[in-house]
């Protein structure tokens, strides 16, 4: 059966149809089913690409990408942050307390056409890049530096041994008569009249005028750095760089006996007050140091050391008898000298004082004073019955090589690496008079030990040299040696004058 419509008939009305409530999960299954269906789409697509080689896909492989901040950004943000910090210090408007902080922090106090206002805001900048800190840690150290600066200038001590106070009493007790005696003695020399005083020294100086090479001997085949008379003057004692020799002076220097004991560079060797007089031959008669440290005591029969003075760690360059005989006093480059009792046999003074090496030091005929001279070119007296450092001898412009007091107990002649040689007045402390003695620097200085009327300098420009004392004037230049002076010395009598070279030989001097 077939259904005709007439043309006639309107058609029906689509009536609209209204929805009540949401469309939200209509339109996403709507959605869901799109997606499905273009992802098959795509995966097929995808996979038919993996087949044939077109497509790559790594195995989970993942690269991490760094947030870069430029450059100029963190430059920017810097300073931001370091304006941001400077607005935060408290800077003082005091200008002097400004300058201070500046100088401080280790910056120009001032900046040329900078004023004060423009000095506040640069300290500002300053602190805001090191730190508000860094002021009060500068400022703390530099009251730190303050107190121990001020620690340093005030007088401390050590508390002494037992030992050395009764040697400081044994010393006290012996040195006062003995300058009881010379300052009468003085006093007796100056009732003698002016002309007998006069014709004395016109005939001192003749002799010695007249001084002539009396002998000469090699000593060693090494450089000879020290010679000393015996007490009795009939015995020279001389260091090499090798062995101690002492010789007879009464047989034309014939050599009595070689004594080996050092290791290395002998400085000094010393012959102790009394050694051939009273002392018996087995008592210890002599004293040597050298270059390793070592102190060794020697007596005249025996050619090996008889006992050893351990304590130095550094070059001895010097030791001298204390004229009671009792007491060593040694020289260290440990910026120390050491004083030691043979009686108790123990170092009862490490005294420090000089502020570089220790060279030289010699004994107050008194016993009272020793003075000590080395490479810092100042002189120091000190007092032994009281530990002080009495009299301080400022003037040389180099090393201190040597130094020897005068009989008159109130002369100090010191001998430096400045070519010169001063003589020292220590009742008023100053320099009396500079001898230009040598070309070269000194090794030696001596006073003649009876009365102290002539000086004796020994110098590196192989010369050695006699001065009248007073008037400093030149008298005799004792030339002959190849090599430098190293040692001189006078005999204790007066008559002879002995002087050790670095040729290797040591020459008697004798006025005919």
């Amino acid at each position: 059966p077939s259904l005709t419509v007439s043309e006639d008939v309107a058609p029906a009305v689509k009536k609209s149809r209204v929805f009540y409530g949401s469309l939200e999960e209509k339109e996403r299954e709507r959605l869901r089913g799109e997606a499905a269906s273009s992802t098959t789409a795509s995966s097929d697509a995808v996979k038919a690409g993996i087949e044939a080689g077109n497509i790559n896909i790594s195995s989970g492989e993942t690269l991490e990408m760094e947030e870069r901040v430029s450059e100029r950004q963190q430059e920017a943000l810097a300073e931001f942050e370091r304006r941001r910090r400077a607005r935060q210090i408290t800077v003082s408007t005091d200008d002097a307390e400004v300058k201070a902080g500046l100088r401080a922090l280790g910056e120009p106090i001032t900046l040329f056409g900078e004023g004060p206002a423009d000095r506040r805001e640069r300290l500002r900048s300053v602190l805001s890049v090191v730190g508000p800190d860094a002021l009060k840690k500068s400022r703390k150290d530099e009251e730190r530096a303050k107190r121990s600066h001020d620690e340093c200038q005030q007088t401390w001590y050590h508390e002494g041994s037992a030992s050395l106070k009764d040697a400081r009493l044994w010393l006290a007790k012996y040195s006062l008569p003995r300058a009881m005696r010379r300052l009468e003695a003085a006093r007796a020399q100056k009732d003698v009249t002016e002309g007998t005083r006069t014709i004395r020294q016109q005939e001192l100086h003749k002799s010695l005028r007249n001084l002539n090479n009396f002998c000469s001997q090699i000593g060693d085949d090494r450089p000879i750095s020290f010679c000393h008379f015996s007490p009795n003057s009939k015995m020279l004692a001389t260091a090499s760089w090798s062995v101690l020799c002492f010789s007879s002076l009464l047989t034309y220097c014939s050599l009595i006996r070689t004594l080996r004991g050092h290791n290395t560079n002998v400085g000094a060797v010393v012959f102790r007050p009394q050694a051939g007089v009273s002392l018996d031959q087995s008592d210890v008669s002599l004293a040597s140091c050298a270059a390793d440290g070592s102190v060794k005591l020697w007596n005249l029969e025996s050619d090996e050391p008889v006992a050893d003075i351990e304590g130095h760690s550094e070059r001895v360059s010097r030791v001298s008898w204390h004229p009671s005989g009792r007491f060593l006093g040694t020289t260290c480059y440990d910026n120390s000298w050491r004083l030691w009792d043979l009686e108790v046999q123990e170092e009862i003074l490490h005294q420090e004082g000089h502020s570089k090496g220790v060279h030289d030091l010699t004994f107050h005929q008194d016993g009272s004073l020793v003075a000590t001279g080395g490479l810092d070119a100042f002189g120091r007296v000190w007092d032994l019955r009281t530990g002080r450092c009495v009299v301080f001898l400022e003037g040389h412009l180099k090393e201190i090589y040597t130094l020897h007091f005068s009989p008159n107990g109130y002369h100090l002649a010191t001998g430096s690496g400045d070519n010169t040689c001063k003589v020292w007045e220590l009742r008023n402390r100053k320099c009396l008079y500079t001898v230009p003695a040598h070309q070269n620097l000194l090794s030696a200085v001596r006073f003649q030990p009876t009365d102290g009327h002539f000086l004796l300098t020994g110098a590196y420009d192989s010369t050695a040299k006699v001065w009248s004392h007073p008037g400093w004037t030149p008298l005799k230049t004792l030339a002959g040696h190849e090599g430098k002076v190293m040692g001189v010395d006078v005999s204790p009598d007066g008559k002879l004058i002995a002087t050790s070279s670095y040729d290797r030989t040591f020459k008697l001097w004798l006025s005919e």
